[in-house]
């Protein structure tokens, strides 16, 4: 049998590792030697762990930020609940870190929100919610592709680990041959 191309699809700029079912023809249709194959497929899989090392941060700072996000509609919700029953809302909030401070708001019409990059916009409620909902919907969407691309780059790895030890195997038989036969020769 020849190759085999059961994953050798791209997927967002990852690329995709080939099971080698018949070392010899891979080495001989890729034009490698066995040493410059061994090379190029524990470069590839180093820059899959890096890849992977990169998705994973990716991941769990959308796993963060999913209920902050939440947090916030939760608060906007709450404002909106007050404001129509003329009730002050009391709350405690984060100054700076550790420190807390209580507040007393009353007929809040309109929230700030942190933007990122040291901007604040401020929103009436409603539209702190549509965005709020929109952010949360697209870090959700978001952390699923990122799920879909950490499983796509873990099957890319075990293929290339699975294939590493077949050429290095293969090598080992192709050298026992040549000295049996050798061996052979001299007899």
């Amino acid at each position: 049998m020849a190759l085999s191309s059961t994953s050798t699809a791209e997927r967002r700029g990852i690329p995709g590792a080939q099971f080698v079912e018949d070392v010899e023809t891979y080495l001989t249709q890729s034009g490698l030697d066995v040493n410059s194959a061994m090379s190029f497929l524990q470069e590839r899989l180093q820059q899959y762990k890096l890849v992977e090392l990169k998705l994973l941060a990716q991941q769990r700072d959308l796993q963060a930020k999913i209920p902050d996000i939440e947090k916030c509609l939760d608060v906007v919700a709450t404002l909106q609940a007050k404001n129509g029953t003329g009730e002050a809302l009391i709350s405690d909030f984060e100054v700076s870190e550790g420190i807390y401070s209580k507040a007393k708001i009353e007929g809040a019409e309109s929230v700030c929100l942190w933007l990122g990059a040291n901007v604040m916009l401020e929103y009436s409620c409603d539209e702190a919610t549509d965005l709020l909902n929109k952010n949360l919907d697209n870090a959700k969407a978001s952390l699923e592709v990122l799920i879909a691309d950490l499983q796509f780059l873990r099957d890319q790895v075990t293929i290339t680990q699975v294939t590493i030890p077949r050429v290095y195997n293969w090598d080992v038989h192709q050298r026992r041959m040549q000295q049996t036969a050798g061996a052979a020769k001299d007899t």
